[in-house]
């Protein structure tokens, strides 16, 4: 059995409830050495040592058991994969040593980085002039990462959702019969009726409208979207409120991030979506067709099946358009995400916009030498008329080579991940000096132009 530690969180706890180590001792039938051990992490906590902490202090066992190490350790190594700590990087045992002794300082650190690294990418893309304000994206990305992309209270509220199970054909209509219950009725309305917008929710009329573009799965999955938004109102802004997140634009994108993950638990539910995902070896065609969704929301459900015990396979997912922009992401993984400007253009992913539809596999390797199996494939926008056609995007799902053995696409491929190719974060950032696709000066490049030569871009040297 897995041993676990609870020392930093026991010890935020007892100071929380303003006891010292002797009190806590005493309230837990222990002696104050014993606690001074589970606080520095030299003691694992036992079971009846677990139930009578919940006894005295009347928190859940998750919120103090929950092991969320390897997030961190990800976060840390992650940061410190930076070309500013190219020498005397530490150590993964010393990263370990830092999250077990130093859980505060880690997470500060990790912080200030993230900070340092949004305000370098956004002066390169923005200029020295004006504000930079933080992106709505980059705190959607944080506050789904922070928690692992998995949300243990929206997936139990997704399981009571429906009293009785309902056959995926029968979806559609219980769910306007359930909200015209609520006293939402549902629309479809033309193109000409409501141009430019696929979905219109009006509390005081009591009307949900509905863009004729959508196709059924989305239609769907937008009246389940407005079911979270009403529904679980309370739930999602209590998890905003935890996190830390004021009012305002960054807030409302995180409340409607929520109500598509609550969507996409409805539809997908967690333990018959991850069987399906093993038996068909994460065949996301399949698992769309299986559960009546797209690609892409069958793509991003596999990203949040990181519940303790009953963990799916970490991706990452990324989308972007045919400019190279970002335009969603997700991670479950140590891969590092383009967040301003392109993916780089080493990635596959820009190839997929040459032949939509097909999935495009690929094993790349980034600059700190951790391997990666990415594959790749456009996915269709709705379409408003003529003038609006081929609105595809291109989204890419990629895990940790060691994980490519069970991923049905990596079945005609060696996985010893010899041959990969080398990509970066995005050129601004990048280390590699002689990448043939750079299109800026990294700012980790310092080197010295040698106006006499030209190298394979204008540069290097």
């Amino acid at each position: 059995m897995q041993k676990t530690f609870i020392g930093p969180r026991l010890r935020r706890l007892r100071t929380e409830r303003g006891e010292t180590q002797a009190q806590l001792a005493r309230a837990l039938g222990v002696s104050a050495s014993y606690v001074n051990l589970l606080e520095n992490n030299q003691r694992s906590v036992s079971v009846p040592i677990l139930l009578r902490l919940m006894e005295v202090t009347g928190i859940d066992w998750r919120d103090i058991a929950e092991d969320d190490e390897a997030t961190h350790l990800a976060d840390l190594r992650a940061a410190l994969a930076d070309p500013l700590f190219a020498v005397d990087r530490p150590d993964l045992a010393q990263l370990r040593a830092a999250l077990v002794h130093s859980p505060g300082l880690v997470a500060a650190f990790v912080k200030l980085h993230h900070s340092y690294r949004a305000a370098t990418e956004q002066l390169l893309t923005l200029g020295a002039a004006g504000d930079a304000p933080a992106s709505p994206e980059g705190v959607i990305h944080d506050l789904f990462r922070r928690n692992r992309n998995h949300f243990r209270d929206l997936e139990d509220a997704a399981l009571r959702f429906w009293p009785a199970p309902v056959p995926p054909d029968e979806v559609y209509g219980a769910l306007k019969s359930r909200l015209r219950a609520a006293g939402i009725r549902v629309r479809l309305v033309s193109v000409a009726e409501m141009p430019h917008s696929l979905r219109r929710l009006d509390e005081a009329a009591g009307e949900v409208l509905l863009s004729e573009a959508l196709d059924h799965p989305n239609r769907v999955f937008q009246l389940l979207h407005v079911a979270g938004l009403l529904d679980q109102r309370g739930r999602i802004d209590a998890l905003l409120d935890r996190s830390g997140i004021p009012p305002g634009h960054d807030r409302a994108r995180c409340r409607v991030e929520l109500a598509n993950y609550f969507a996409a638990a409805v539809l997908m539910p967690y333990d018959p979506f991850l069987a399906e995902a093993r038996a068909s070896k994460y065949d996301f065609d399949h698992l769309a067709t299986r559960f009546g969704v797209s690609f892409e929301q069958a793509c991003h459900r596999a990203t949040t099946l990181q519940r303790e015990g009953a963990q799916g396979v970490p991706f990452f997912f990324l989308r972007i358009d045919r400019a190279g922009n970002v335009t969603k992401r997700f991670n479950a993984t140590e891969f590092q995400l383009a967040e301003y400007g392109g993916a780089c253009p080493r990635l596959e992913l820009h190839m997929a916009f040459r032949i939509p539809g097909r999935i495009v596999p690929q094993f790349v390797e980034m600059p700190d030498a951790s391997q990666y199996f990415v594959f790749s494939r456009t996915v269709d926008r709705p379409s408003f008329g003529r003038q609006a056609q081929d609105h595809r995007l291109s989204v890419a799902m990629g895990c940790a080579i060691r994980h490519a053995g069970d991923i049905g696409y990596a079945e005609a491929f060696r996985l010893s991940g010899a041959g990969a190719t080398g990509i970066g974060i995005n050129c601004r950032v990048c280390p590699r000096p002689n990448c043939d696709q750079r299109a800026h000066q990294a700012v980790v490049l310092t080197r010295p132009l040698d106006e006499r030569h030209r190298g394979a871009t204008r540069f290097e040297s």
